[in-house]
């Protein structure tokens, strides 16, 4: 029995063993991972109610169902009703249904859309539906018409991602079909009966379907546009995966035109002029904040300040006004220490404000402005600073030596002069001098400037700009290759507290002509244009005007660049936004779409066509900040898991 026992168990042993290698070869064979296979199919519709292009529809809620159980993504953003709905419409996602509820009345004879764009996924996988629009009727019939474009922004041609686009029929202020721009810029109108439209855009801030306020960034256009449709052709590309193509195949479509419509979008200049705030950052000065800047036709662009707690012996010189380009914002530095060390600055201001009639009038009004740090903490820090010093001067005695001299006088706050400049120094370069606060002096003959001739300086001559806003700049002939020592004595300059700065010493190297080269650019264009050479930021490294159609670039860095132009149709040397009040359009830009490389010792000729292509097809993607949302596409994993077991995919899953 134990002999039969034992063998039996041996059998039994052999039989589990040969069992379990079985369903192991068989499992490897099979390929069917742990967990089953991912879902990798889209949600489709299977009805809807009303049904889906139904004509006579009087029902204002629709419900849309799938196949699975679905949700909406970003649905506020994404989801646009043509036409335009005023009062918010409900939508909501329960299982695999979806829930339109429209509160505006339904207008009569009209073709309804809504269009999910890309908010529509599976709820499991998030395998998206792709752009999906349901459309019905009130009337007898579907209008089945559609326009697209891209919205750019006006200055740099920079998609425009998520401001409203929409259709006017003639003398309309109200949009009759809407629809919302993606991250390319790009927007496509559905549901148009034939017929004329113009067609414009607004980042419609209070949800009124219109442009009504300056401060929203908009589009607009007086081109009559006519919706067509035409049969044709277009190639369809099956990926396998990421890296291989299953198939390709010639489809037919309807292709809506026009497709190619282009509104360059802009913001107005300001021209209503509110005080925003006042602030004191710094003891030592504080900012007036304004909206826009005073009237053109107004004499005193800046404020007229009175100090109402000032010291008397100061009078009217109590401070330096330093403003802004346009003069809508302002900085006054305090000169005496007196008002340094007030915690609260108490002033009457008149100027010029914006009053109901839209006019800039002479107004007077009454200021109280904060320290941002009270005097007593600020004591308290200097106090802390000076007992910290007499401590290191205390171990600095003890350790010195019986013959040593240690200074004991607390050194002095010497100004920090700012001094900047290319290193090397371009030949046609400067150096910008930089103050942290006004000055009371400046010394020019206290700057020297020395070029290095073997072992000897020889003076050369230089300029100095006059000092704006505490910065000025030194030019002079730089020689290609030279090199320069630049020379500041102490007590060059002393702001208005009576603070010093001290010596300056610093040698220039200007680069070689052969470590440069240089760009001439024959622009295409019959009025004025100025050509600004750009570099991977999108920033202007150098700007030429292109005279007798020639742009002129010297002394280039070896590296890549981009070229932008500007239509300068009023003369001015500056790129103008529009201004719809005055039917008046942005100043045209252009991008090359091609990058220049600039090496050194070449010279370089390119010549521009910018209208060769449409302008949404040439600013670079290099420089392109708005960049595309990645597309949402069904997640190949499947064959990847397939490929990874070494298994053929199942033929129900291809």
């Amino acid at each position: 029995m134990d002999v039969l026992r034992t063998g039996w168990g041996s059998l039994l042993l052999l039989l589990c063993g040969v069992v379990g290698e079985t369903l192991l070869s068989s499992c490897a064979r099979m390929g069917h991972p742990d967990g089953g296979w991912y879902d990798e199919r889209p949600p489709h519709v299977v009805g809807a109610e009303p049904e889906e292009n139904a004509t006579n529809v009087t029902s204002k809620k629709i419900v849309i169902s799938f196949d699975e159980y679905i949700k909406l993504e970003s649905a506020h953003e994404k989801v646009m009703i043509s036409p335009p709905q005023h009062e918010q419409p409900e939508i909501k996602v329960t299982g695999r249904e979806i829930y339109v509820n429209l509160l505006d009345s339904l207008l009569p004879n009209t073709t309804y859309t809504i269009d999910f764009s890309d908010a529509i996924l599976d709820n499991n996988e998030s395998n998206p539906m792709g752009n999906y629009t349901y459309t019905f009727s009130t009337g007898d019939t579907i209008d089945t018409l559609e326009v697209s474009g891209y919205v750019l922004e006006a200055k740099n041609l920079e998609p425009v991602k998520g401001i409203l686009v929409g259709l006017y029929a003639d003398g309309d202020s109200v949009m009759r079909r809407v629809a919302r721009s993606d991250s390319r810029g790009h927007f496509v109108i559905r549901g148009i009966a034939p017929g004329g439209y113009t067609v414009g855009a607004v980042q419609d801030a209070d949800g009124d379907y219109r442009f009504t306020q300056r401060s929203e960034k908009m589009a607009f256009s007086h081109d009559i546009i006519v919706p067509t449709s035409k049969p044709d052709t277009r190639q369809d590309t099956l990926w396998q995966d990421k890296d291989h193509i299953k198939d390709i195949t010639i489809t037919g479509y309807t292709h809506f035109l026009p497709d190619d419509i282009v509104l360059r979008a802009f913001d107005h200049k300001a021209t209503e002029r509110y005080f925003l705030k006042a602030e004191r950052k710094d003891e030592r000065y504080f900012t007036l904040y304004y909206t826009a800047p005073v009237d053109v036709q107004y004499k005193k662009p800046l404020p007229q300040l009175r100090l109402l707690n000032a010291p008397s012996h100061l009078g009217r010189d109590w401070g330096v006004a330093e403003p802004s380009v346009n003069a809508d914002t302002i900085t006054y530095w305090l000169r005496d220490t007196a008002l340094v060390n007030q915690d609260t600055l108490r002033l009457e201001m008149q100027t010029y404000i914006t009053d109901t009639l839209g006019v800039q009038r002479l107004t007077t009004d009454t200021l109280e402005i904060l320290a941002k740090t009270p005097y007593a903490k600020r004591l308290k820090k200097l106090q802390k600073e000076k007992e910290e010093w007499q401590e290191d001067l205390a171990k600095r005695l003890r350790r010195a030596k019986p013959d040593e001299v240690v200074d004991t006088l607390m050194p002095r706050k010497m100004l920090d002069v700012k001094y900047s400049f290319n290193a090397p120094m371009i030949p046609n370069g400067s150096i910008v001098v930089g103050m942290p606060s006004p000055l009371e002096r400046f010394d020019t003959t206290a700057v020297h400037l020395y070029v290095k001739r073997d072992s000897l300086l020889d003076e050369v001559p230089f300029v100095i700009t006059p000092v704006v806003n505490r910065r000025c700049e030194i030019f002079t002939d730089w020689q290609p290759g030279a090199t320069y020592s630049l020379k500041v004595d102490s007590l060059a300059f002393i702001d208005i507290y009576g603070t010093e700065s001290g010596k300056y010493e610093k040698d220039i190297q200007v680069g070689k002509m052969e470590d440069y080269g240089s760009l001439f650019v024959n622009v295409t264009a019959s009025l004025p244009v100025i050509v600004q050479l750009l570099n991977g930021q999108d920033d202007v490294v150098m700007t030429s005007p292109a005279t007798d159609g020639t742009a002129e670039f010297y002394y280039i860095t070896p590296g890549t660049y981009y070229l932008r132009a500007i239509i300068d149709s009023n003369g001015n040397g500056v790129w103008d936004t529009g201004d719809y009040f005055a039917d008046c359009q942005p100043e045209d830009v252009y991008y090359c779409p091609d990058p220049v490389e600039c090496k050194a010792k070449w010279d370089i000729t390119k010549t521009w066509n910018p209208t060769a292509k449409p302008l949404y097809q040439q600013k670079p993607s290099a420089i392109t900040k708005q960049k595309p949302d990645a597309a949402k596409t069904i997640k190949q994993r499947n064959a990847e898991r397939a490929r990874s077991l070494g298994i053929e995919l199942p033929a129900y899953l291809r």
